[in-house]
Formats: structure tokens, sequence, C-alpha cells
């Protein structure tokens, strides 16, 4: 009896072998890429601000991450992402300017800032800011699913989800950020400052919308407060707004506006009384 039920197992063993190895259907969906694409972020972000980490050395440590990435992500016969790297790296200095005037940003934004150095290691905003102006130029280059895979990972970090395709501007803002979402063919231009829960969304979610712009354009010195829901792809909210919290918007406002969302109150009374 106990060597049937050993027998038995090892064959029910290699049915269920059997049978998901027949549904693994996709060649090239290997989890290390996940994996690599964290270390070379992580690594990148050191890089750019850890003042004790050497910037020499890294670079070199870099260019051997992203060839192991390109061997994992690049899947075209004849390997273009190998020639990335070049294009990419003379644009880390450019990137570091723009996320120190980000950074810079936070300090005068948020009262309750008490040092850059606390905005660089301890702001979910920034830090997000940062994964997405990396990850923007990897997309820009045509490097498949890494810079999403490096968005995502920034996203899950902090709850703020930016898709790499997103066109932000200078002195760009986050406040606390849980929440906000960014979509891929969103504008966003220079010194806007967004709070937790904004959406930056499509109106239509068809596949065919694929290659249209689908999500909002926002204007120059524009602030969004809180939960407020922006949609569509041909809304402009104009130069000098103001979004309130909770507000949803689906056609433009016109420069220098206030926009709230108005709560109705209704007070309850007993019956019979006047």
């Amino acid at each position: 009896m106990v060597n049937f039920d050993i027998h038995f197992s090892i064959m029910d063993s290699e049915s269920i072998i059997s049978k998901i190895n027949q549904h693994k259907t996709q060649p090239n969906l290997r989890f290390k890429l996940k994996e690599k694409v964290q270390l070379f972020t992580d690594k990148l972000f050191y890089t750019l601000f850890d003042i004790d980490t050497p910037v020499a050395e890294n670079l070199i440590v870099l260019e051997r991450l992203f060839d192991e990435l390109v061997e994992l992500g690049c899947w075209e016969i004849d390997k273009p992402c190998k020639k990335v790297w070049e294009s990419y790296v003379v644009k880390l200095p450019e990137v570091l300017e723009k996320l120190n005037l980000d950074a810079q940003a936070f300090v005068n934004c948020d009262p309750a800032s008490s040092s850059i150095e606390e905005v660089y290691m301890a702001y979910p905003g920034f830090y997000a800011i940062a994964i997405y102006r990396l990850a923007h130029e990897l997309y820009v280059e045509g490097f498949p699913l890494v810079p999403r895979l490096m968005t995502e990972y920034a996203h899950r970090q902090t709850g703020v989800d930016i898709n790499p395709g997103a066109q932000i501007g200078k002195s760009f803002f986050i406040d606390h950020g849980t929440g906000v979402v960014i979509g891929e063919a969103a504008i966003i231009m220079n010194d806007v400052r967004i709070y937790q829960g904004v959406t930056l969304g499509g109106l239509y979610v068809a596949k065919s919308l694929r290659k249209t712009k689908r999500h909002p354009t926002i204007e120059n010195n524009v602030t969004i407060y809180a939960n407020a829901t922006i949609l569509g792809g041909k809304t402009v909210i104009g130069a000098n707004s103001i979004i309130g919290g909770n507000a949803f918007i689906t056609s433009s406002v016109p420069p220098n506006s206030t926009v709230y969302h108005s709560s109705e109150i209704k007070i309850k009374t007993a019956p019979n009384v006047s």
C-alpha cells in the first residue's frame, strides 16, 4: 500500500508538472528582469544623489546592469537596445538638474519641510518624480518594458503611479503622493503643484485609442488639490488656475480660473417640526 501511494503521488505530480508547462506560453516572461530593474533603479538613484556613492565606479556598474536588462528585456533579434545606454547616460546630468529643481519646489511649497535633504530622503512624491524622470528618458529612447517596470517599482513604494510616457515640465511638486495617477499621454508644464489622490486620466479606455492623446494638459503654475479628477485628451487646465479638492473635470478650464467642488448640505428635520 505504501509503495502504491508513492507511485500514485509521483504520477500525479508528473501530470501536474506537464499541465503547468503546457500553459506556460510566454517565452519572454522572465521575472528576473523585474528584479534586475529594481537593482538598476536603486543604483541609479544612489549614483545621482548619495554623496558617498562614487559616480565613476557606479556608472561602470550601471552599464553592466543595463546590458543585463537588454538581454532580458529587448527581444528584437538585432538587439537595438544595446545602443540606448550611450545616448541615455549623457542625459543624466540634465535629469539631475531637473530633479534638483523639483526638490527645491518641495521646499518652497511645503511649510512642513525642514530641509532639502529631508525632501530627497523622505518625500514619496519626490522619489516618484525622480524615478519617473529617469524612466521617461528610456521611454523616449524606445526601450521596451523597462521604463514601465521602473515607475511601477516607485508606484509600489510610494502609491504614486506616473506612466513613463507622460511629459512633465520643470519644478514639479506632488504633496503626500498616495493615490496620484498620471496617464501616459498627460502633459504637465512648469511649476505645477498637485496633492494626494489626483487623477489625470482618460475619458475612454478603448484599445483603439492607444496612439491618441487620452489624458489632459496642465499648463504653467496650476495647483490641483486632493482627490480632484481631470479626464480627457482635449481637456486643458489653463495657466495659473486652481482646481479644488474633489473636483471632477472633463472639459477645459480657462487660464486664471478657480474651480471648486460644491457640496450640497441638507439638514434633516423631524416630522411635524416646522
